[in-house]
């Protein structure tokens, strides 16, 4: 590891005309609304990672934001806040600056043209740089960064004050004589300043963060302690991470991809150094990277797959007083979801607006929630998008939003069965690549749609009539009618009246599907699972929250996928453990937000969540079956501080939940470890066994322990279990967010073993 790379890049930008420009700092308007605009001063730090930022006002007060958290630069009047002020500012003078995450946008405004060039394509290379590095580029520039935080005079230098104050900022509480002993083994002979240099620095940090943990497992397959040969490696492989007929071959790739020591590589062997930065890669981490990219067969009936689903999309606060906003469509389809909704009512001047009915949420245009579809729907996933739509319009709005429909999505709107055949099936999400299909109340079936008549009488809206509670004054006048313009839209995604399952097994087409509240769906669950799942093998249902949820809170969707409901509508806007489940099964199969349901839960076979053990199709052995996972915390390294306050240091723990059929919901977590979120380690076994593993979800929660008031949340990551690795794996933590916390993970060993007993 060296800080020259870095200095190397910074020397770089030096060169950059660009990027000079931002260290030079500029006066930019930043912008909240249409009468919040306020000039900051912003300029570039010498990392050229930190953008800083202050009113000429403040005092000494500052705000700083890391490159790698911005997403992508837009230009020009690209949000609606921009938009707002748009005969103010010129579009030229105009960018926004969109995160990562759930964070709000930056909206910016330039003095001129030539200024808001400068930072939007400086910014756009630095984000260019951030994504281009590997890992080791990584971990360098995070060294760096520390250097410079713990450097308050800018001397180059760190004597010892600046590095105790470093270790408290790394969240470590070490023995101060023992720190001392270290930073006093790096100083160099010469020196007279008692001052750690660059390199000295990078030393010092080594030592720090020697990794007793991988050492350890090093040392168990190592003959001479000093390297893995070939063979040992392969042993290794084999033996721990269960890779079997394949481990020589990868071994030698292993070799060849992390050992940076080329005399090593020349022998066939790995370091110490190597075999560590095998384990902190996408390789060595819990997820299979294998299973990550789009794998799965996508030609089967969309009732066969779970589809990745927003609850009222348009929002991004609660739904009693929260803004409605395109942005948070754009969000929800970034992360992958194939299922947006949008609350219609009526609008002045003829046009249909978007917003929570009844309540003080924000407007917005349907017209520009349309817009904004068609150019998102397809940027992360080019499977079909369901555009769910509770419609509460007038026949002369419904008429206006079928014409919107029908000329901002063009052809990526589906208009007709495929092939003009009347469907026996649901198509799949590879027929209906790039298509966006409407979901709504429709005028008849398919097969008569050209004999009806241009209107229907519809007393309630989707979620009204799923919910009786929740009819409004509107939902019940005698006259709201349904469009045929807009009926005609209708193919696959009919939205009808659920009866019993009884009655649509006896008369629902498959193009017809249900939408549930939550508490009747976990009803039908608990009550008639085996049914419900039956029914979800041949038709879609759709499940939302309940309307009780004022703060926009989430139910557990596990409960759902359970029994096989394909459209389980989250608010994504809010996060939490409901949210973590949704991000960790859609984290697979490429992320296209579609994930094959199991096999069992396809067919017309039963298949009963609450007692898996029956289900029609297990031998005897099958049914002796169960997946017992051994599970032992390590360590953890570079925990995140939730506690900012100088001196500050965590106390963690870990906890595993597993998340499936009744039978394999539980929670076991480690004890906490006194002062230290730097390098825990733990060391302790937790077993579960898990019934029913093609629906299970494991998550990983890191805890700030506190005895007196509630633990404090510092990160987590779920993953499926049927895409666990097993053996030594490293599990890279998310922000509550559920974006990535640089270098935060936990190292744990696990083992997946079969346990056969007589039935």
């Amino acid at each position: 590891i060296s800080i020259n790379q870095n200095r190397e890049t910074i020397r770089v930008a030096q060169g950059d005309e660009d990027l000079q420009a931002m260290k030079a700092g500029a006066m930019l308007r930043k912008v909240k609304s249409r009468s919040w605009k306020k000039q900051r001063h912003f300029r570039l730090q010498e990392d050229g990672q930190t953008i800083w930022y202050k009113s000429r006002w403040a005092g000494t007060g500052h705000s700083t934001f890391s490159v790698a958290d911005v997403d992508v630069v837009r230009e020009g009047h690209q949000s609606e806040i921009l938009l707002s002020i748009a005969d103010e500012f010129p579009a030229d003078l105009c960018f926004t600056l969109v995160f990562c995450g759930r964070r709000s946008n930056l909206d910016l405004v330039a003095e001129s043209a030539s200024e808001a060039q400068v930072w939007i394509r400086g910014v756009r290379k630095l984000i260019q740089n951030t994504k281009s590095m590997n890992d080791k580029e990584r971990l360098d520039q995070w060294i760096w960064d520390w250097f410079q935080k713990a450097d308050k005079n800018k001397d180059g230098r760190m004597n010892f004050k600046e590095v105790r104050t470093l270790l408290k900022m790394m969240n470590v509480d070490m023995n101060e004589e023992y720190a001392l002993r270290l930073f006093t083994v790096r100083l160099p002979s010469s020196s007279t300043s008692g001052c750690l240099e660059n390199e000295e620095f990078v030393q010092f940090y080594k030592m720090l963060t020697e990794r007793e943990d991988v050492w350890r497992v090093f040392q168990d397959y190592s003959r001479d302690g000093q390297i893995l040969t070939l063979a040992e490696l392969e042993d290794f492989l084999k033996q721990e991470q269960q890779e079997g007929e394949r481990s020589l071959e990868h071994a030698q790739e292993l070799i060849d991809r992390y050992e940076p020591s080329e005399n090593a590589k020349k022998h066939g062997a790995m370091s110490i150094d190597g075999f560590q930065m095998y384990l902190v890669s996408p390789e060595g981490a819990i997820l299979d990277p294998q299973l990550l990219a789009l794998h799965q067969d996508m030609s089967q009936p969309l009732s066969h797959y779970f589809i990745c689903s927003s609850h009222n999309t348009y929002l991004m606060d609660d739904q009693l007083r929260g803004q409605s906003s395109q942005e948070a469509y754009i969000q929800a389809l970034k992360r992958g979801c194939r299922c947006v909704e949008v609350d219609c009512w009526d609008g002045p001047n003829g046009e249909p607006v978007v917003y929570h009915g009844h309540t003080f949420t924000s407007k917005i245009l349907f017209r520009d929630v349309i817009t904004t579809l068609a150019e998102y729907a397809f940027k992360v996933s080019e499977f079909p998008v369901i555009l769910s739509l509770e419609n509460h319009c007038s026949m002369e709005q419904q008429r206006v939003m079928a014409q919107l429909l029908d000329t901002i999505l063009g052809d990526t709107l589906l208009r007709a069965p495929l092939d003009r055949l009347v469907p026996q099936e649901l198509p799949s999400p590879q027929d209906l690549k790039g298509k966006v299909l409407l979901k709504a109340k429709k005028i008849g079936g398919v097969e008569e749609s050209e004999t009806l008549t241009d209107e229907v009488t519809d007393e309630v809206s989707d979620e009204d009539e799923a919910d009786p509670k929740s009819l409004s004054a509107e939902a019940l006048r005698l006259n709201d009618k349904f469009s045929r313009e807009l009926s005609d839209l209708v193919v696959y995604c009919k939205s009808v009246h659920f009866h019993s399952f009884e009655y649509s097994r006896q008369h629902s087409k498959c193009y017809e599907m249900s939408s549930f509240s939550e508490s009747k769906a976990r009803k039908l669950a608990k009550d008639t699972g085996a049914e419900f799942v039956r029914h979800n093998s041949r038709q879609l249902s759709r499940v939302y929250p309940s309307g009780m949820r004022t703060d926009s809170s989430n139910y557990n969707p596990q409960e759902l996928w359970n029994v096989g409901c394909q459209i389980v509508a989250l608010n994504f806007q809010t996060a939490g453990p409901e949210m973590d489940l949704n991000d960790g099964l859609f984290s697979q199969n490429g992320c296209c937000g579609y994930v094959l349901k199991p096999d069992f839960m396809r067919n017309d076979d039963s298949f009963d969540p609450e007692r898996p053990q029956d289900r029609n199709g297990y031998t005897s052995l099958r049914l002796s079956i169960q997946v017992q996972k051994q599970l032992s915390v390590i360590s953890g390294q570079q925990l995140p501080k939730v506690n900012h306050k100088e001196g500050s240091i965590v106390d963690p723990l870990v906890r595993v939940e597993i998340y499936g059929v009744f039978q394999d919901q539980a929670k076991q977590e480690t004890s906490y470890i006194d002062n230290n979120g730097f390098n825990p380690l733990w060391n302790e076994t937790l077993n579960f066994i898990v019934h029913v593993p093609e629906l299970a979800l494991v998550r990983f929660v890191v805890e700030d322990y506190d005895k007196s008031s509630r633990n404090d949340f510092m990160g987590q990551f779920t993953v499926p279990f049927t895409c666990i690795q097993p053996g030594y794996r490293h599990i890279h933590l998310l922000s509550k967010d559920g974006t990535a916390i640089p270098l935060s993970s936990l190292f744990v060993n696990i083992k997946i073993s079969e346990l056969t007993t007589e039935v």
